[in-house]
């Protein structure tokens, strides 16, 4: 008796998952607010766990609320495809030029442990405000990577949400738990140029990709 096929397109699925990990640390990486926090917290090594536990579930809900419902709603038009298409490439080439501008000139500052919180609740408001009420987040976890997601199928859009929502755990984690190690490093200007480099070409990247394949 024979098994149905259910045929999976593996290189595409793993050039799916590639591409969202990547993309989502480019978009994650470059310092703000949130970071910021989580930084602290890592350095003063309070309540470090819930407030990265916090934000990787945020980003996760925010991941599969773009790719998943924006890019379930555009999917099935070829003509907001190609919008989407042109306008994340150029959102991305954007991106990516601010990123290399910091990387040239950088703005950062020394991260200090005194400014971290000193209790979990006023932690995890805070962290909860600068992911929620910060419209970059919506701009970038939703709008950006749902538009890119949309741009893929089935198995290769898993794939992408996952690759998206690895990044996320990979970075926060650590960040938070890092922090205290790298602490040294953090505080070095040159540290967040190369950061900001890395941003830069990973953007870049997903930005020659949209223009240079056709709709899947």
């Amino acid at each position: 008796m024979s098994v149905p096929a259910f045929p999976i397109d593996a290189s595409a699925a793993g050039a799916a998952l590639g591409q969202g990990f990547f993309m989502g640390a480019g978009l994650i990486m470059a310092i703000g607010a949130q970071n910021a926090l989580v930084l602290r917290q890592g350095l003063a090594r309070a309540h470090v766990g819930p407030t990265v536990l916090l934000c990787v579930l945020s980003d996760w809900l925010l991941i599969m609320a773009g790719v998943y419902g924006l890019g379930s709603l555009i999917s099935g038009s070829p003509t907001a495809l190609e919008w989407l298409r042109w306008g994340g490439a150029a959102f991305l080439a954007w991106y990516g030029v601010v990123a290399l501008r910091r990387a040239i000139a950088p703005v950062h500052g020394s991260l200090q442990a005194a400014g971290a919180v000193s209790s979990l609740r006023d932690t995890l408001m805070a962290a909860a405000a600068m992911t929620y009420l910060n419209p970059h987040v919506y701009l970038d976890t939703v709008v950006l990577l749902g538009s890119v997601g949309a741009q893929h199928r089935g198995d290769a859009r898993a794939a992408f949400a996952a690759g998206a929502g690895l990044a996320s755990l990979a970075w926060f984690a650590a960040l938070g738990y890092g922090a205290a190690a790298a602490a040294p490093w953090l505080q070095r200007p040159q540290v967040w140029r190369a950061i900001d480099a890395v941003v830069a070409a990973v953007m870049f990247f997903v930005a020659w990709q949209l223009l240079a394949r056709p709709l899947m």
